[in-house]
């Protein structure tokens, strides 16, 4: 099972990115390096609540 979950830059807290996440032996929050617009270069953005 697979649940949607939203992404966000971790400097200027922008939430760029939605994506899903299964959920099946996953407790950690999900971090993807990505392009962030806000702060014009790639950053790391983290699984929002």
């Amino acid at each position: 099972m697979s649940h949607k979950v939203t992404l966000a830059c971790e400097y200027c807290h922008s939430r760029n990115y939605s994506t899903t996440k299964t959920t099946q032996g996953r407790t950690e929050r999900l971090q993807i390096n990505k392009y962030c617009s806000t702060c014009e270069k790639h950053t790391t953005h983290s699984e929002t609540k």
